[in-house]
């Protein structure tokens, strides 16, 4: 395995929905070795409580995720927790630290170029999920069984020499209602970063990685460890990409050049 370590000044991840079968620890595990930030935010949905109490899971990579997390902030990361409505119950906590994590409600981030961004989950811009908790429990559950597919598709693709690839996410982008939904998602949040006076903001929630300028704001989605695969980074000149980690994975062994290179194939955008 390749011992190169990548260092960002920032790392956002979310939606890691540890507790569920279709979480990527693998992966999860791979990039938390070869990652280091100076910050290091967990935007929600880190745990899926929501899953857990219908029926328990939890394997010991899942353990292990929640350990390398320790130990990064006990060597010095600032860790900040920010929960999500998969794992709500944290928020009573809003304010306390544990095991130097911090957990908030949500937070300003200031980049090392000066702009401004705000940092939250995303699900209070959810209409299903703040008037109709009911209905997003169903939606969830029809989520896990596409999950419980997927999981045997990618088993016959990995025998055949194939790399990861997501039903759930290939379903979403091609349903209306579903596209029609993350657009409404994303203007919503980008107007709360705007009449906030701020640059930008950085969510998940939706599990679908995204970076791009709506109406003067920019807004970031770091996606998921389901699905996408992603994370958001800064680099220590301010700039912000999406990095997308299977890329990485499955070529460790390649004699990658220069990994922060805009054209890297570890990522997918980016802005000064």
């Amino acid at each position: 395995m390749s011992e190169i370590t990548l260092k960002f000044r920032s790392i956002w991840i979310s939606d890691l929905h540890l507790g569920t079968s279709g979480c990527q620890t693998a992966y999860l595990l791979d990039f938390l070795k070869h990652c280091d930030a100076d910050h290091l935010y967990l935007v929600g949905d880190i745990i899926d409580g929501w899953a857990l109490k219908r029926s328990w899971f939890w394997q010991q990579s899942h353990n292990d995720v929640i350990q390398k997390i320790l130990r990064k902030a006990r060597k010095g990361t600032k860790v900040t927790y920010i929960p999500g409505n998969h794992d709500e119950g944290a928020r009573q906590f809003l304010g306390l630290m544990f095991g130097e994590i911090i957990i908030e409600d949500e937070v300003i981030h200031t980049m090392a170029n000066g702009k401004r961004f705000l940092v939250l989950h995303g699900d209070r811009f959810d209409g299903v999920v703040q008037c109709a908790k009911w209905l997003a429990i169903v939606g969830d559950r029809l989520y896990t069984i596409t999950l419980k597919l997927n999981h045997w598709f990618n088993r016959a693709r990995a025998r055949m020499g194939l790399g990861y690839w997501s039903l759930s996410q290939f379903l979403k982008h091609k349903v209306k209602s579903a596209v029609s939904f993350v657009s409404n998602f994303e203007t919503a949040v980008a107007a709360e970063a705007k009449a906030l006076g701020l640059d930008g903001v950085i969510c998940g929630h939706i599990h679908k990685a995204e970076m791009r300028e709506i109406d003067g704001v920019l807004y970031c989605n770091d996606g998921d460890w389901v699905e996408s695969l992603t994370a958001l980074v800064e680099l220590q000149n301010g700039e912000l990409r999406i990095l997308t980690w299977q890329k990485f994975f499955i070529d460790q062994q390649a004699e990658l050049i220069d990994l922060y290179a805009p054209n890297s194939p570890l990522f997918e955008g980016m802005t000064a």
